[in-house]
């Protein structure tokens, strides 16, 4: 079986559409969210669109192909712009990260629609759906969870930022650069991710049999995150 970047030539094509999918949407998220909010900012410079050229940082596409890791152009935001802004900078920020949690219970959802709606597939047909499943699942939980680490420039951080006092606010603004770095280590240093991020993804499986569980009860089949 060949393989380009350690993927199976057959699954790139999954790969690619999982991440770029979820990429695209956690953006979209924030941009849609902030403009509905009462910030046009990012509305304004064509960010509240599907379209993932919109959205993609070709930097972070070359970083996401070589170590499987990568990220895209950050949704500009201006808080004065909210009624309410630390409310408001909240929901825009949590946005991001809860619409990856809800593209993997789409996902989830699609293949007990499919069970219940007893869809024949030849073999390959089903072999070729749960290995794109298996992409989709992981990447839009890897996004989701990743995205809650409070370290900048994550979603996380930005969330706790809010529930800073503003002199910790600007003190911490200083120590940034410092938090990247640190951020970068945890990220390409594999035995500091596995103690740190290792187990906040080991929270992944445990979500997705969770809502497994529950569309079960609601369809009356037994718990299958794929076809087989």
């Amino acid at each position: 079986m060949s393989h380009l970047l350690g993927i199976p030539l057959e699954e790139l094509p999954f790969f690619v559409l999982a991440f770029v999918a979820g990429l695209t949407v956690h953006e979209f998220a924030h941009a849609w969210t902030a403009w509905k909010l009462g910030d046009d900012t990012a509305y304004r410079e064509g960010r509240v669109t599907l379209n993932p050229f919109a959205h993609l940082s070709w930097l972070g596409i070359l970083f996401f192909l070589i170590a499987h890791f990568g990220w895209a152009k950050p949704v500009p935001v201006r808080r004065s712009n909210f009624r309410r802004p630390r409310l408001m900078t909240m929901l825009v920020t949590a946005a991001g990260p809860v619409s990856n949690l809800l593209l993997a219970f789409l996902g989830v959802l699609t293949v007990h629609i499919l069970i219940a709606a007893d869809v024949h597939m030849s073999q390959a047909g089903i072999d070729t759906f749960n290995t794109f499943m298996e992409y989709w699942l992981r990447y839009n939980m890897v996004l989701f969870l990743f995205n809650l680490i409070p370290l900048p420039p994550l979603d996380g951080y930005r969330i706790v930022e809010e529930f800073m006092p503003l002199h910790v606010r600007i003190k911490a603004m200083q120590y940034e650069q410092w938090s990247t770095f640190i951020f970068l280590l945890i990220v390409f240093i594999p035995p500091l991710s596995a103690v740190t991020i290792g187990p906040l993804f080991s929270l992944a499986s445990p979500i997705v049999h969770g809502m497994d569980t529950l569309l079960s009860h609601l369809f009356g089949a037994r718990p299958s995150p794929t076809l087989a």
